[in-house]
């Protein structure tokens, strides 16, 4: 059970970590690559990695051996292990900037090098995460990565005007008025 809760507590982490590493969308449209959970910014860094969540939950159709798993599971706990002790980190330089920020009049010159020390570890926490991505790509087989790539691109979303027709390729008869 103790070794499932440190599997689960390592994908949780990477996971977040991938989550908290997005940039936001930007301007007032739907962003490119939208679907039906909203906008998805396109990030061509994450679009060439694999969530490790996504291989664990597709490890038998994927074909993951069984020193792979044991590989993968060792690189998602050491990552578990370090991004706790940086998250930990940078909690206190978060809350060190914060309370610099609450004074009446801060010292710009202390804020500016409190934000380079909290975007120092900042910086730490996403080449973690960055480097526990590419290990775990490069213990995938090529063939496991092509079957992953299907796996991540969303399903084909009909556009606005394609919307199925009739046999013989007319529109539908209008509907009815009360």
């Amino acid at each position: 059970m103790r070794r499932i809760n440190g599997w689960a507590m390592a994908v949780m982490c990477a996971a977040g970590m991938v989550a908290w590493a997005q940039p936001p969308p930007r301007g007032d449209g739907p962003a490119p690559g939208a679907g039906p959970r909203g906008p998805r910014p396109v990030d061509p860094v994450a679009d060439a990695l694999f969530p490790p969540e996504l291989v664990m939950q597709n490890q038998k159709a994927l074909g993951i051996q069984a020193d792979q798993q044991t590989a993968i599971r060792a690189e998602m706990q050491k990552l578990a292990a370090r991004s706790t002790d940086v998250q930990w980190q940078l909690s206190a330089e978060q809350e060190a900037l914060v309370s610099l920020l609450r004074q009446d009049h801060p010292a710009e010159k202390e804020v500016m090098a409190q934000l380079d020390k909290l975007m120092l570890v900042e910086n730490e926490m996403k080449r973690l995460h960055l480097g526990a991505l590419v290990k775990l790509k490069n213990l995938l087989t090529p063939e496991q990565q092509a079957r992953l790539r299907m796996l991540q691109r969303p399903p084909m979303q009909p556009r606005p005007g394609d919307e199925p027709r009739g046999r013989d390729d007319r529109p539908p008869p209008p509907e009815p008025r009360d």
